[in-house]
């Protein structure tokens, strides 16, 4: 179908999901910019702090596997809504707290509410886009997590230096009230929306699947036993849990890196900061844009999505060679490759999703991936920090990250070797009337 004769609503649409997802990540990172102030205003230790950490972790994986269940029962809108409205008032919650206990509970509510982002944003792409865009659709809204850390490190200081600590959680939690505004003002579903034309709707649906089409009431609820049943579930589960790990291993440890092996301070590591973060959100969007190209040259769905997967697995694997690195922007850049791969991975990832299964499950699936990553994102933590302990202690911590980079060089060739033989060419599930899979895992 000719482009010039397709309207564009769909990427308003995506625009909405880009602005969620930045501000997902604003919200989420004030509290680690804000350490060193809480830390003094607080009196808190090290434990206290990881404690706080995991509560969010903790609540966040819960939260994915409950979002993503209610989105696909009451729908992306109000699925959607309700998340960011929770997750704005628990984060300006955090300004009144007087206690460790309070900040506590907050980011344990903010993690929870948090994790309907990626569930509500992936429905809702399926709900917009045709097959051949969906990952580019992914990578603009996820790269909206990049921006997200870039805005928080360009603001939360000005703010706190200005206005205080409290006046950054209100300020940035504030936000997710000016996208619910226009959320619930912009958004609906194509079949219910007014302002899509018939030629975009048609668009939309031009590669519709057979896996959309069975016979039972397409608005019928698919439970987690039955989509624990099938291998396509548990090769989505798979390639989250071994990868996620390593983004969260990025956010929360880079910083350390940096000074442990470059003797930078807190002044000097923004702008590698930004350079790997720009360089992810560069990532996403090329990443999505490359199987959405392989697509539209004639290449089967499955063989486009897992291509583009594999050289993106390729593309982490130069971060091994860190550990020989001495000079700072050598290894800004080898990190930086390795951030824009995983923000390409999971572009595609993430769409592989919409690409097995019907779009009355599709927030299900997500929510149970996202929680294997979230809870690989508690465990992979857990032994980052015995083996810097360890290796801190015999004056040599620079070869427990040694470690550490070689596990993320090779955890996407890994992925996606078992991704493979569970999947081999991402078929389709299928369910009969009763809503049971006609293929399970044997």
């Amino acid at each position: 179908m000719n482009q010039s004769i397709v309207n564009q609503y769909r990427w308003r649409i995506a625009g909405l999901l880009f602005f969620a997802t930045t501000i997902n990540y604003l919200d989420r990172q004030v509290i680690g910019l804000l350490k060193p102030v809480l830390e003094k205003e607080f009196q808190w230790t090290e434990t206290n702090y990881a404690n706080i950490v995991m509560a969010f972790t903790a609540m966040y994986a819960i939260g994915l596997l409950g979002f993503g269940r209610l989105v696909d029962k009451i729908g992306s809108k109000l699925g959607y809504f309700i998340s960011v409205a929770a997750w704005s008032i628990a984060a300006i919650g955090h300004a009144f707290v007087k206690t460790t206990f309070g900040f506590g509970f907050f980011r344990a509510a903010l993690g929870l509410a948090e994790a309907g982002n990626f569930p509500a944003a992936i429905k809702s792409v399926t709900e917009w886009f045709p097959k051949k865009e969906r990952a580019l659709a992914t990578g603009i809204f996820n790269s909206g997590a990049n921006i997200g850390v870039i805005v928080a490190q360009a603001f939360v200081p000005l703010i706190t230096f200005h206005y205080g600590w409290q006046q950054a959680f209100v300020w940035t939690g504030a936000t997710g009230i000016i996208w619910l505004i226009l959320w619930w003002k912009y958004y609906e579903i194509p079949t219910r929306h007014k302002k899509i034309s018939q030629t975009e709707y048609d668009y939309i649906h031009c590669d519709a699947d057979l896996v959309s089409e069975t016979k039972h009431d397409s608005s019928a609820s698919i439970s987690w036993f039955q989509l624990l049943k099938v291998r396509q579930t548990w090769a989505f589960v798979t390639g989250k849990f071994l990868t996620d790990p390593i983004w969260w291993f990025f956010l929360f440890w880079l910083p350390s890196f940096f000074v442990s092996k470059f003797s930078l301070n807190l002044k000097s590591l923004g702008l590698p900061g930004i350079a790997v973060y720009t360089a992810a959100c560069i990532g996403s969007i090329g990443g999505g844009w490359l199987s959405g190209h392989l697509i539209k040259k004639g290449w089967p769905v499955f063989k486009a999505r897992k291509t583009a997967m594999l050289s993106f697995a390729f593309m982490v694997v130069p971060i091994f060679f860190i550990q020989y690195v001495n000079n700072l922007w050598i290894a800004v850049g080898l990190i930086s490759l390795a951030a824009a791969a995983h923000q390409a991975w999971s572009a595609n990832i993430f769409t592989t999703a919409s690409d097995m299964f019907p779009k009355q499950a599709i927030s299900s699936v997500v929510g149970i991936g996202g929680m294997a990553g979230a809870v690989g994102g508690i465990l992979f933590p857990l032994f980052i920090g015995f083996l810097l302990d360890h290796y801190k202690a015999i004056g040599n911590v620079m070869a427990g990250y040694n470690i550490i980079f070689s596990i993320c060089g090779s955890a996407y060739l890994l992925a996606w070797i078992i991704m493979h033989f569970l999947v081999a060419k991402l078929q389709p599930v299928r369910f009969n009337e009763d809503l049971t899979p006609t293929e399970i895992v044997k």
